[in-house]
């Protein structure tokens, strides 16, 4: 059962309250260099990205700020350090959302400054922590960045924005330590209202940090915490999109079509593994709106019966293949006809 929470609106997407887990993204051009920015957040907008942020770091990135607004459909995110006018003018320039950290911006009328703005546009701020921004006194009391310490940091700019009236706001505690993260947020969960947004900060690159990235921010995601993600790698922003997808499918919180296939064992005789691959191309062609559930198996052992909760599927013969749903077995078809036969009645169930 998912968290409930406060709902928030961030352009046009809502997170929180029970709505769909939203995937963020980055870019990582100078966001005073228009051409190259747009291009990346074109690429995040087709690759299914639902949220992307910026780095705003000069007036020549806010000045920028209408001309994305103008260009894509994304909601927009300010990504803001130290310079709270910046904050500012990214409001006025109609920013969707800004992601502040109170502790670095300065004295209480800068951030009330902030909040204000936010507070008549009706503009979310995202409360972001990590590891590497705890405040001295904090990490004083508890000696390094524990998770109780990351989540009390957080706890403590929620409250210096709300001492100013506003709660239109996001939460996010990360860590590059997946353990630390997952307490941090579970922390964080128990002591505020708002939406969370997940994320393992640094976690590298490649498939090490993909997987890093899935076990931490899929743990919370299974007990039901988080309402907007980030898979932050050091790599091609599209990965980001793409892994995030991929762990939203994994727990069913994104429509798509489930392959389920075996690893193939001595009793497989058709040749599954070219199979699976040639499927699932097929099967990224297929749009959904509901989640399907395909299997390919190697043979009958784990085939209707293991595969029983598939909506659709195949267990393989000796070059054929016997076609099934909900493991009631309907018709036997030839090896060379599987792809095509699936793919015809997959596109029966969408």
């Amino acid at each position: 059962m998912r968290r409930l929470s406060k709902e928030i609106k961030i352009g046009s997407i809502i997170i929180g309250n029970g709505n769909p887990v939203a995937v963020q993204s980055m870019t990582n051009s100078d966001t005073a260099d228009r051409a190259a920015t747009l291009g990346q957040l074109k690429r995040l907008e087709k690759a299914g990205c639902d949220i992307a942020r910026f780095t705003v770091n000069s007036t020549e990135a806010v000045r920028n700020i209408p001309y994305f607004k103008q260009r894509v459909t994304l909601p927009l995110v300010a990504d803001i350090h130290f310079d709270y006018k910046l904050a500012l003018e990214s409001a006025e320039a109609g920013i969707d959302k800004i992601r502040i950290n109170p502790g670095n911006i300065g004295d209480a009328s800068r951030v009330k400054a902030v909040c204000d703005i936010c507070a008549r546009k009706n503009i979310p701020i995202r409360i972001g922590v990590n590891s590497g921004s705890l405040e001295k006194e904090i990490l004083a009391k508890y000696g390094f960045p524990t998770p109780e310490a990351i989540a009390e940091s957080a706890k403590c700019a929620c409250e210096q924005l709300e001492k100013f009236d506003f709660d239109n706001i996001v939460v996010s505690v990360k860590s590059s330590d997946v353990r630390t993260m997952i307490q941090a947020n579970r922390l964080i969960a128990q002591k505020c209202v708002y939406p969370l947004h997940l994320g393992v900060t640094e976690a590298g690159r490649g498939n090490a940090a993909i997987v890093k990235s899935s076990v931490g921010i899929g743990a919370l995601l299974a007990e039901g915490i988080g309402d907007t993600i980030r898979v932050s790698l050091t790599d091609n922003i599209i990965r980001e999109i793409e892994a995030a997808k991929q762990l939203l499918y994994s727990l069913d919180l994104k429509p798509h079509i489930e392959l389920i296939s075996c690893p193939t064992c001595g009793r497989t005789k058709i040749n599954l593994i070219p199979l699976a691959k040639r499927l699932e191309k097929e099967l990224k062609k297929i749009q959904v709106t509901k989640t399907i559930k395909v299997a390919l198996m190697g043979c009958i052992v784990n085939g209707p019966g293991e595969a029983s909760h598939a909506d659709i599927g195949v267990a393989g013969g000796n070059g054929e293949a016997l076609l099934f749903y909900k493991g009631v077995v309907r018709k036997k078809i030839p090896e060379e006809e599987i792809i095509k036969t699936l793919v015809e009645e997959i596109k029966k169930l969408t």
